[in-house]
């Protein structure tokens, strides 16, 4: 099944998504493996039409390209869909993954580096991810940020955060990471947090969505659910505040057995606003 509206041939479309079916070192809840499906499956439940952007999808060049290809070892996976990313990128499409794991961020985010050099980060996510390693493996979704920070920009922003070892907290004050937790959010409000960071990251941006930044009340079936999280729209209003400078997009850690489908819905509206803010805004940057 492909994504819903994604009916454009790959040379013509400006978006392409991809599924990335892999949970190879989730560690709470096993089974965004099988997100991909169950959000192209949700994806077909909605109009055509976004009347916040004023943006009918059908009017979009979207492809889906599909499951990628994955193996049970990581490493290996990453360097598969390394080429995959760098092609996206080579071919000046907008590439939107599906995740999975939150560790297959880092081959997308790369690639987007390589033709961006002033790249921006975003996530959103209730964990800081900052190890160096998690139960052996330098490469588990644990560690994501840590590799943004190392391997891809400093110029870092995470928003959502209520989860992490003590090191990894004294690791972000140390470094001076621009960190807003959950309750910043709710005590600050969204768009002043926005605002701060569209003053710090100028250029464009690359925004990941772990889908267990928002509060487990509205997204159930996660890979790692933490409570007092974001609600849905903190998180739309995001997409729609970095929609101009957005360059890579990603949607990650839906464990769909732990619910009835609201989550994997939730996943698929998130993706379809943010085609249709992007496609509304533009490149601007």
């Amino acid at each position: 099944m492909l994504f819903s509206d994604a009916n454009a041939d790959y040379k013509d479309a400006r978006y392409v998504i991809c599924g990335v079916p892999f949970d190879g070192t989730s560690c709470c809840r096993l089974g965004s493996a099988c997100a991909p499906l169950e959000i192209r499956k949700a994806s077909h439940y909605f109009e055509t039409y976004n009347p916040l952007f004023d943006i009918d999808l059908k009017d979009i060049r979207i492809h889906d390209a599909g499951d990628l290809a994955v193996v049970k070892n990581i490493d290996e996976t990453l360097s598969m869909i390394s080429a995959h990313a760098d092609k996206y990128i080579k071919d000046e499409k907008m590439p939107v993954m599906l995740g999975g794991e939150h560790s297959l961020t880092l081959p997308f985010a790369l690639a987007c580096k390589k033709k961006y050099p002033e790249l921006g980060f975003v996530v959103l996510d209730a964990h800081l991810d900052l190890r160096e390693e998690y139960r052996g493996s330098r490469n588990s979704h644990a560690c994501i940020s840590r590799h943004i920070l190392e391997e891809v920009t400093k110029k870092y922003a995470a928003i959502g955060i209520r989860s992490g070892a003590r090191e990894e907290y004294e690791y972000v004050a140390e470094n001076k990471i621009k960190m807003f937790s959950a309750d910043d959010v709710y005590a600050l409000g969204i768009e002043k947090i926005m605002q701060e960071i569209r003053d710090y990251i100028k250029g464009p941006v690359y925004l990941s969505i772990d889908m267990d930044a928002i509060d487990p009340a509205y997204a159930p079936a996660l890979g790692s659910p933490e409570p007092y999280g974001l609600t849905p729209r903190d998180v739309r209003d995001v997409i729609s505040c970095l929609a101009p400078k957005i360059v890579g997009f990603d949607l990650v850690e839906i464990a769909p057995a732990y619910d009835s489908g609201n989550t994997a819905l939730l996943g698929a509206k998130l993706v379809r606003d943010f085609m249709a803010a992007s496609a509304k805004a533009g490149l601007c940057f």
